[in-house]
């Protein structure tokens, strides 16, 4: 039985892949930065919508001053990988953009390992050396 978080994150890479193609054709006639901040707009309506619909809404004010920094460090970062990738979509091509975007991965397991003090196994670090062995691969072709 796969499990939920699974199909979650598959349906995220679907997602992350149409992400880089739409953007780029998007960006033919447009800032990169300005594009970020529309499609910004985008996300926003629709995640408003989503929350309200859902019957999720809450008063931000019930959220501990711990969570509201966390998600304001998380905002800065994803604000400024939206930044970067759009800047870098709108120079380069998309699928070597997103390889090298999703090198992310090897910096995620960094991370965890450093501060949340998440351990992989041997057959997960192999799995993250092919990874980057992978995303080289596809970043610097000819």
């Amino acid at each position: 039985m796969t499990s939920h978080w699974l199909l979650w994150a598959l349906l995220s890479a679907v997602f992350a892949a149409l992400t880089a193609v739409f953007a780029k054709a998007g960006l033919q006639e447009v800032d990169a930065d300005f594009a970020t901040l529309i499609r910004t707009g985008f996300v926003l309506a629709l995640l408003a919508a989503f929350v309200l619909f859902a019957g999720k809404w809450r008063s931000p004010a019930t959220l501990a001053p711990v969570t509201w920094g966390w998600l304001l460090a998380s905002a800065l970062a994803t604000g400024a990988s939206w930044v970067c990738y759009f800047r870098a979509l709108k120079m380069g091509e998309a699928s070597k953009v997103a390889a090298v975007d999703k090198s992310s991965l090897l910096l995620v397991a960094a991370f965890a390992f450093f501060f949340l003090h998440e351990r992989l196994n041997l057959r997960e670090w192999v799995g993250l050396a092919l990874m980057a062995g992978g995303v080289a691969l596809l970043a610097f072709k000819r």
